[in-house]
């Protein structure tokens, strides 16, 4: 139900967009994480349905930007200044409800039911 693309190699610095496509239906929270060789997922990003606010962390504040284009049920996720310890396997992922505000911040892999299938951002020093 979820189809990301966008990634590839770029040189630090450099910018890329992912995007994720969401068929059949609306989810109530769209999210990115990202998981490096050998780490963990790792939460990047979050919007709420109906909500214009997208909640980042730390390692990706005034860097990216989330978005949405509702009419094309598709999340974004705008990639700048890319630092080669950004190199990771970026997921899109959905959630049925809305999280709430107080834990859009610290929603995890357990928090989401769909996972799209990833895609590699690979960035070069």
């Amino acid at each position: 139900q979820l189809q990301a693309s966008g990634g590839g190699l770029v040189q630090a610095g450099g910018s890329l967009r992912l995007s994720c496509a969401a068929s059949g239906r609306t989810f109530g929270t769209m999210g990115w994480f990202r998981q490096a060789p050998g780490k963990e997922r790792e939460w990047v990003s979050a919007m709420r349905s109906g909500d214009t606010r997208a909640y980042y962390a730390d390692s990706a504040k005034a860097r990216f930007t989330m978005s949405r284009d509702t009419a094309k049920n598709t999340v974004y996720l705008q990639m700048n200044s890319l630092k080669p310890e950004d190199t990771a396997v970026y997921y899109c992922a959905a959630r049925n409800g809305r999280i709430i505000l107080s834990e859009m911040n610290r929603a995890g892999v357990y928090d989401y039911d769909y996972w799209g299938q990833g895609t590699l951002v690979t960035v070069s020093s």
